[in-house]
């Protein structure tokens, strides 16, 4: 064999120990992107379960805060009606209040009206017992 065959053996089995791990790591690559492929396609499940109980606690979430929303408004009117009880109560503790001040007032006058009315009734019989003892005396 000549020198220019010789190179052109090594050449070809150059040739075909590359062709050989391109196809390896084609063989190789196939395999990583098959199992990446799968990998993804569970992933995208996942995501899909993950993306409708998101959805459901989404909802879940927003009926809850309606409920919440109709029961502040319950509980707003029902601090409503406590406060004017409230107000109620106060006007009739003032009205009685004022009740209890004018009876005092008028119970104080009459008592006043009493007193003076006994003070008279001891001086008419004052003057009586007087009167008597003058015309026994005379």
């Amino acid at each position: 064999m000549s020198l220019a065959g010789l190179g052109l053996l090594i050449i070809a089995v150059a040739f075909a120990f590359i062709s050989i791990f391109v196809v390896k790591t084609l063989k190789t690559a196939s395999n990583t992107m098959s199992s990446v492929s799968n990998t993804l396609e569970k992933v995208e499940g996942q995501i899909q379960g993950i993306t409708s109980e998101s959805e459901s606690l989404l909802k879940k979430t927003n009926s809850m805060a309606a409920d919440l929303e109709e029961k502040t408004q319950s509980i707003n009117g029902l601090m409503d009606a406590v406060n004017n009880v409230g107000s109620t109560v106060g006007n009739v503790n003032s009205s009685l209040q004022g009740v209890s001040e004018s009876v005092a007032h008028a119970s104080h006058e009459r008592n006043e009206n009493v007193i003076k009315a006994m003070q008279w009734g001891d001086a008419a019989i004052d003057l009586y017992v007087k009167w008597k003892r003058k015309k026994v005396k005379e």
